[in-house]
């Protein structure tokens, strides 16, 4: 009667390392942010870039406190973790014409940023 107890009680403690993965993300993710992004993304939109506060989930090119680029404003969609993650990966093939030099190509920093990006509100 143990041993079929023993899977249940693996499962539990995986679903418990889950939901430990979050917060450790969002925190490397921060770090991240603040090491590459923040330079051109703070708290308030300038003529550097916009203001990233509630990104995760608006509409790209969607804040009307900054200009974007011609390449930004031809996309259509929601900045869902998919599309924040090509956009991080290659900005000039997301959206030709974007103003955004920076690329993140190490696919786990890019996820930590994307989760952090989720956490701002």
């Amino acid at each position: 009667m143990i041993r079929p107890a023993l899977p249940a009680l693996a499962g539990l403690a995986l679903a418990a390392g889950l939901a430990v993965a979050a917060p450790s993300q969002a925190a490397d993710g921060a770090r991240l942010f603040n090491l590459q992004c923040k330079t051109c993304h703070g708290d308030k939109s300038t003529p550097m870039g916009p203001a990233l506060a509630g990104v995760a989930g608006a509409d790209i090119a969607g804040r009307d406190d900054f200009t974007y680029s011609a390449g930004l404003k031809a996309k259509t969609g929601t900045w869902t973790d998919a599309a924040l993650d090509a956009y991080l990966a290659k900005p000039m093939a997301f959206a030709p014409g974007t103003r955004m030099m920076v690329a993140v190509p190490n696919a786990e920093n890019r996820a930590a940023i994307v989760t952090y990006l989720k956490t701002l509100k």
